[in-house]
């Protein structure tokens, strides 16, 4: 019965096990924090000890090398390990194991060995550890971390047996080697401690239960224990044990992704402010009833072909019985001294078209001259070279434009003003000097 026993409890707890690995694709980051696709292991805790403790007998959950002791007999032992990770994967460790074994033959008959107790004050044993779900592809960086190991070592032992008559008899303590094979579950509760549950079993020498057995037939008793294992060292580094280089180079490609792709949406975005810029530019530039004003400053669109229209767009009064006049232009020092103030004085907003007030005083004289002398004008628009080609030409027509409008605006005659934009492409100084920049950004008057 208490075999049976044994056997349930084992498969509730495997069961437990498999059921709480149902969460292992889930991404552990505390396990590759600052570290990097193929970097050394110095970015990583690479010792750790492990102390255990849990359930000693002769039987296992595989039922052979019993011996015929089938009656269970618990008792508890204690193990506590140091271990030297040398890759994700695997591991070497030192182990201490302690505690006693029992079992009972209840078919035992005349000399035969009915019962023992095997006391166990030490065991060492070096083994080999794999933990396999830090090479798996598909579930990667799990927080359960299946694992084996296995190794050689010395076993100290005293057995007492009880034969069925009633004798027993405490053979002498010996050392002896045993091969402990170890495989469980590692949960990743916390950064460099991992919950430990396991299940070892262990090839000793046939007189550890103080039965004779065959000559190659090793006598067998197992270990189910439960226990912590706790990184040394750096705190802030992850232990390589709980680490899975597929996680760090997906970790690592998924940041250099997002960051260019944050790249790419802000610059799909400023492409797209500046597209929405430049179609209001166009639009506010058209001329759609051709009559030389912009619709931006067209007060009376929609004027039919050939009318006259003054600065805002709008028709100019009809003159009757006009005598046409030819008259010689002659321009006068005193008026290219205007025209020459009105250029030392133009200042517009800076990035954009829009005139500052401290401007208008001397655009008011132009105006005034223009009308009085029915001048015409030629504006040129011109830039430094900061910035792009495209956009210099753009600005340049711009504040051609805009002191067109403005002259207009104050009665000047629009179709006699012919505003053009040069960008960069007429300097009068060079563009490598601040000073050179400012003599190159200006809008030139010519009277004619």
């Amino acid at each position: 019965m208490k075999i049976k026993n044994l056997q349930k409890v084992s498969m509730l707890i495997a069961t437990g096990m498999i059921t709480t690995a149902s969460f292992a694709q889930e991404r552990n980051k505390t396990s590759i924090e600052g570290t990097s696709p193929l970097g050394s292991t110095s970015e990583y805790r690479t010792w750790s000890i492990g102390v255990n403790a849990g359930l000693l007998n002769q039987s296992n959950i595989f039922g052979f090398n019993r011996d015929s002791f089938d009656k269970l007999n618990h008792n508890l032992g204690y193990s506590a390990y140091i271990k030297k990770q040398i890759s994700p994967s695997f591991g070497l460790k030192a182990q201490y194991m302690g505690g006693k074994v029992g079992g009972i033959n209840e078919d035992a008959t005349g000399n035969e060995v009915s019962e023992f107790e095997t006391k166990t004050p030490w065991s060492t044993a070096l083994s080999a550890e794999w933990t396999m779900a830090n090479t798996n592809w598909r579930f990667f960086n799990s927080f359960i971390k299946p694992y084996v190991a296995v190794g050689i070592g010395g076993l100290n032992f005293e057995t007492t047996s009880t034969l069925a008559d009633g004798t027993s008899n405490t053979a002498e303590s010996q050392t002896k080697l045993y091969v402990p094979v170890d495989a469980g579950f590692k949960f990743a509760i916390a950064k460099g401690i991992n919950l430990d549950l396991g299940y070892q079993l262990n090839w000793a020498n046939q007189d550890f239960d103080g039965r004779a057995a065959g000559q190659y037939k090793n006598d067998l008793f197992s270990y189910a224990h439960a226990g912590l294992e706790i990184a040394l060292g750096n705190g802030s580094k992850p232990y390589l044990g709980n680490s899975n280089p597929v996680a760090t180079l997906i970790d690592d490609y998924t940041q250099k992704y997002d960051e260019l792709k944050s790249e790419r949406d802000a610059l799909v975005a400023s492409n797209n402010e500046l597209k929405s810029q430049m179609n209001k530019l166009n639009d506010d530039l058209k001329d759609d009833d051709g009559d030389g004003v912009a619709n931006k400053f067209d007060k009376c669109p929609n004027t039919l072909a050939g009318v006259k229209v003054d600065g805002s767009g709008c028709p100019l009064p009809e003159m009757k019985h006009e005598t046409k006049v030819i008259e010689k232009i002659v321009i006068t020092e005193e008026d290219k001294k205007v025209v020459d103030e009105a250029i030392k004085n133009l200042e517009f907003e800076t990035g954009k078209a829009t005139i500052r007030s401290s401007s208008y005083s001397s655009l008011d004289k132009v105006a005034a001259i223009l009308i009085e002398k029915n001048f015409s004008l030629k504006l040129a628009g011109h830039t430094d070279n900061t910035g792009s080609m495209q956009t210099n030409l753009r600005l340049s027509k711009e504040r051609a434009e805009a002191v067109k409008a403005y002259l207009a605006s104050k009665g000047a005659n629009a179709s006699r003003i012919e505003a053009t934009g040069y960008g960069p492409n007429q300097p009068i100084a060079t563009n490598t000097t601040a000073e050179g920049r400012q003599q190159n950004r200006r809008v030139e008057f010519t009277l004619y």
